[in-house]
């Protein structure tokens, strides 16, 4: 007995010293360890060999462990007419039934809204033990009215309040539970047609500088795919003859460029939006049945509705999440401070060049006025009591 676990404790430490042999030999061959001098012509950069592991290689994970213990939030808007299908993509994209058909308990015969009004909803997914904090923000009424006049006010003010509400909450003294509900994308949905209707593009116009506008194209089963062809040129052609800035595709920082170019490609998307499960030859899909065929939602020949997922989900998140805060939100924090600093200049301007005595008498007729409003407040307050006695 003595001798036979004398013999595995010996096997256990044979067995580390070669893991532990071969895990410092890869770490050596492999990592690099860059010294930078400064001189006084340049600076030299010298490479030296890492006699051991160090353990910095170990970052990315230290990176990945906090990030999935504290979960991912992320805010979608979607924009477009009623009857475009925004809902029933929405479930499609995550899988899941967010929107309920007891919100449109009487189908078409429900009254629709007259004006615009912004509405979030929030929802909790876990996926593969991720956490994620969906803020889905619909806009329902929008192009619905005979009068569309200046109907993207609301959507743009919402915009500009969570903008608000980060700016402030940044200000605080603990920044730690700053909360992030600012809008990181936003889906437009384009009506089928030959090209954008002046609606379209004043909405584009008004928001490209506020929020990531991502072109799509609802109900493309109603489209051939010569007519879905030309209508996605004409859409891209109006879309850059009138300087309309939608979401580019950050190629430069992705190791699969061919994939970022075929999503580039693929604008404005032509999608298919479907909640029902269909049983074609014993396998099940998500598509809606037709007279002449099926419409496979997740077909790539039927409608792009997979390159929209792998863009909203699976590829471009964080990257939407960063143009936002980046460029977005950072161009207007710097409008709203430099609004306020050139408001304070402009008074602090004004008062250095007043006449000391103009000053005086100003200050005199304010303190007069105060005086003024005192008397009136104390008579009314003096009159009362006398008419309750």
């Amino acid at each position: 007995g003595i001798n036979a676990e004398y013999g595995k404790q010996w096997y256990q430490r044979r067995v580390r010293g070669v893991l532990n042999y071969y895990t410092n030999y890869y770490y050596k061959s492999n990592l690099r360890m860059v010294l930078r001098t400064e001189s006084p012509d340049a600076a030299a950069c010298v490479e030296k060999d890492l006699n051991g592991y160090v353990g910095f290689a170990n970052l990315p994970n230290q990176v990945f462990r906090k990030s999935v213990k504290r979960g991912f939030e992320f805010t979608l808007m979607v924009v477009g007419a009623t009857g475009l299908g925004k809902s029933t993509l929405i479930n499609s994209l995550f899988l899941s039934s967010i929107y309920e058909d007891e919100r449109y308990p009487n189908g078409s015969s429900t009254k629709l809204p007259q004006t615009v009004k912004v509405q979030n909803s929030t929802v909790y997914l876990v996926e593969g033990g991720v956490s994620l904090k969906l803020t889905l923000v619909d806009t329902p009424g929008f192009g619905d009215a005979i009068n569309n006049t200046k109907c993207w006010k609301p959507i743009l003010e919402y915009i500009d309040n969570k903008f608000e509400e980060y700016l402030n909450a940044e200000g605080h003294v603990n920044r730690s539970t700053v909360v992030d509900n600012r809008v990181h994308c936003c889906l437009y949905f384009i009506s089928p047609g030959h090209g954008l209707k002046p609606l379209d593009i004043e909405f584009m116009k008004q928001l490209h500088e506020k929020v990531n506008i991502v072109p799509v194209i609802g109900k493309a089963d109603t489209l051939t795919p010569e007519e879905c062809a030309e209508f996605k040129a004409n859409v891209m052609e109006e879309i850059e003859r009138n300087d309309i800035k939608i979401y580019q595709f950050p190629v430069e920082e992705f190791d699969d460029e061919e994939e970022v170019q075929d999503l580039q490609a693929q604008l404005p998307f032509a999608v298919v939006g479907s909640n029902t499960m269909l049983d074609i030859n014993g396998k099940k899909l998500r598509g809606r049945m037709y007279p002449w065929g099926i419409a496979e939602v997740e077909n790539p020949d039927h409608c792009d509705f997979i390159f929209l997922r792998n863009l909203l989900i699976r590829t471009h998140m964080q990257d939407l999440k960063d143009v936002t805060n980046n460029q977005l939100y950072e161009n207007y924090r710097c409008q709203k401070l430099a609004a306020v600093t050139s408001v304070s200049l402009d008074s602090k301007l004004a008062a250095s060049n007043r006449n000391p005595l103009a000053q005086f008498e100003m200050e005199k007729k304010e303190h007069q006025a105060r005086l003024k409003n005192m008397r009136l407040a104390w008579r009314k307050l003096w009159k009362r009591k006398l008419r309750r006695r």
